[in-house]
């Protein structure tokens, strides 16, 4: 029989112990008794050395894991740095800027997966390791994973065969990559429903109602008496609504997020495309326009934002062409397909249709894209400040506007009543030529896209691509003016490509301005955009006007005198981007750059 004691404790402790007794084939004796001998040590082990033993037994376990971890971290990198200084050539001093800029980027991204695998918790080089160890048996004898990582006289023996061990690697890499791009794919078509088609649908909405006025020209001329001033205002306060709201947009969407933002800034583009088609006069047409203006504004800035969002960083330049090419869609939609609605059911019943597709499309954004915190700058203010002041984005901003502006004010309005009332052509061939135009658009985005992707392994700058487009569409200008016996298809379908040259101009500024500051410096060089297509629209309608219309055409030299003028600020941009001194400052701009004293991340010393 075992003694009975009487021992006093605290009411907290007597509570505990009352509860813990409730547990089943649990009593207060048992628990004060395992309590007891669990802290004075039981009688077969008075000394607890048994536990004493396991804790230095798991101990040296855990130094023998953290010695074998360091081991392979050390080899890991030896074998790499051998490996890459073996086949990595010199680069030439004119391509290592442009190496570094893509350095820097290459390493932020290694940064960030070295985060996630730290996060995830489970190395990526052990479950490397364990994968091929428990393949080893299968593997052939003549591996040549080895062959890639042979002892230095190996490698100075076998130096012709290198040109066959680094294809064969990346065939390898290849084949091991291939399944988890399909994984990957099938994780990203939940986000392409719930985030990209969205704001692709709101962009390519926005596209459209830039430029359908061109389409509806006549009908809105015939029905309301509008002259070429008026045409001009009415199209153009589109482009004026979007540029005043561009600054405070990019704010909004870095406090509220885009989903927010765009859903709300279309129901206000709904609104104005139903007040547009109620209208009765010039003012309430103005009003809807500028309304219009305003709702779409943040259509392109917030579907890359959510791009960056919710999309790894490596895809999104990709996913940023295949968005501007899809949106430019719209204004293929307002060509041929807006004529025979037009025809159909009348220029206000379309903008009845426009504004129940705007409003589905608000809805959709807010109930259909995910919430995601926004990335907020606190600094919105002196980021604003670093662009404006740079003498780069000076250099940069009069030539960008002035073609890109040009571009899509011409496509916007001009370039229809040129065909009808210069070229001659009628309804129909005018709507054909619009229809090549938005197709070459569309073409345009992703060709400049890629052209500049490969132009940059190369060592060649996206400025340099953007100074030839520039050329070569001044040249177009001047062949129109000139009236040069080259197919207006071509001619006008380079127009329609320049307007696809933001491509370029927002990769220009990737490479002058740190990651925190490029949506800001998008927004500030928008502005530009916009606003160039608002003088130049409004512009060209104030100089056409000018001159007395014969039928209801205006003559060939006021549309000569109008694009000419445009010809003459473009030149004057284009001297001011190539000049000696502008490039004297792009290169005083890098000195200052933190990354300017960085060595080239894959150079070597001679």
């Amino acid at each position: 029989m075992k003694p009975r004691i009487g021992v006093y404790i605290s009411e907290g402790m007597a509570a505990r112990l009352t509860e813990a007794a409730t547990r089943p084939g649990a009593t207060k004796s048992a628990l004060v008794e395992t309590a007891l001998d669990r802290l004075l040590g039981s009688g077969e082990d008075l000394s607890d050395t048994a536990t004493l033993a396991r804790q230095l037994a798991a101990m040296s376990g855990q130094l023998e894991q953290l010695d074998r971890n360091l081991r392979i971290v050390n080899e890991t990198v030896a074998l790499h740095a051998r490996f890459h200084l073996t086949v990595t050539p010199l680069l030439p001093v004119a391509t290592q800027g442009a190496a570094c800029a893509l350095g820097a980027e290459r390493f932020e991204e290694f940064a960030a997966q070295v985060d996630r695998r730290v996060e995830q918790g489970d190395p990526l080089i052990r479950e490397t390791i364990d994968r091929i160890s428990a393949s080893k048996a299968a593997a052939p004898q003549d591996d040549p994973e080895e062959a890639r990582f042979a002892e230095p006289t190996t490698c100075r023996d076998n130096t012709e065969d290198q040109a066959n061990v680094v294809p064969e690697q990346f065939a390898h890499a290849s084949r091991t990559t291939t399944s988890q791009a399909a994984a990957n794919l099938a994780a990203n078509g939940s986000l392409i429903l719930r985030v990209f088609l969205p704001f692709v649908t709101g962009y390519y909405l926005a596209y459209l109602f830039r430029t359908i006025n061109a389409v509806m020209a006549s009908h809105l001329a015939t029905e309301l008496g509008l002259g070429a001033g008026d045409l001009g205002l009415l199209t153009s306060v589109y482009f004026l609504t979007f540029a005043a709201a561009q600054i405070p947009i990019g704010m909004l969407l870095d406090r509220y997020g885009p989903r927010r933002v765009q859903s709300i800034l279309m129901v206000v583009a709904a609104l104005g495309s139903a007040l547009f088609a109620a209208s009765e006069n010039f003012s309430m047409l103005l009003l809807g326009r500028a309304l219009i203006g305003l709702g779409v504004a943040a259509a392109l800035t917030a579907g890359m934002q959510a791009l960056v969002l919710w999309f790894p960083r490596e895809r999104v330049p990709l996913l940023n062409g295949w968005m501007v090419m899809l949106g430019a869609l719209g204004a293929v939609t307002a060509t041929w397909p807006a004529e025979l609605l037009l025809a159909s059911i009348g220029w206000r019943e379309l903008f009845g249709l426009l504004a129940a597709l705007t409003a589905v499309c608000a809805i959709m954004v807010h109930f259909v894209v995910p919430e995601a915190a926004p990335i907020t700058n606190k600094k919105g203010s002196v980021g604003l400040k670093k662009v404006y002041t740079d003498p780069r984005f000076w250099r940069l901003a009069p030539l960008s506007a002035s073609c890109i502006g040009t571009a899509w004010a011409l496509q916007g309005l001009w370039a229809a009543q040129w065909l009808a009332d210069v070229d001659g052509l009628d309804r129909e061939g005018v709507v054909q030529h619009l229809f090549i135009m938005a197709v070459a658009l569309s073409i345009g985005a992703i060709g400049l896209g890629v052209a500049a992707g490969r132009l940059r392994r190369r060592g060649i700058g996206p400025e340099a691509l953007l100074g030839l487009v520039a050329t070569i569409f001044v040249a177009i200008q001047l062949a129109l003016i000139l009236r040069l016996p080259l197919p207006s298809y071509v001619l006008w379908s380079g127009v329609a490509a320049t307007g696809a040259a933001t491509v370029l101009s927002y990769a220009i500024l990737a490479d002058f301005f740190p990651k925190e500051l490029t949506g800001r410096a998008n927004g500030a060089l928008n502005l530009f955009h916009i606003g160039t297509a608002f003088a130049v629209q409004y512009g060209t309608g104030v100089v056409v006007q000018q001159w007395i219309p014969d039928a209801g055409h205006y003559p060939e030299v006021a549309y000569e005198t109008a694009f000419a003028l445009n010809v003459v600020f473009q030149i004057a941009a284009w001297i001011w981007f190539v000049m000696p001194q502008g490039l004297h400052l792009r290169r005083n701009a890098a000195r200052d750059s933190p990354n300017h004293n960085r060595p080239p991340p894959f150079a070597r010393p001679a």
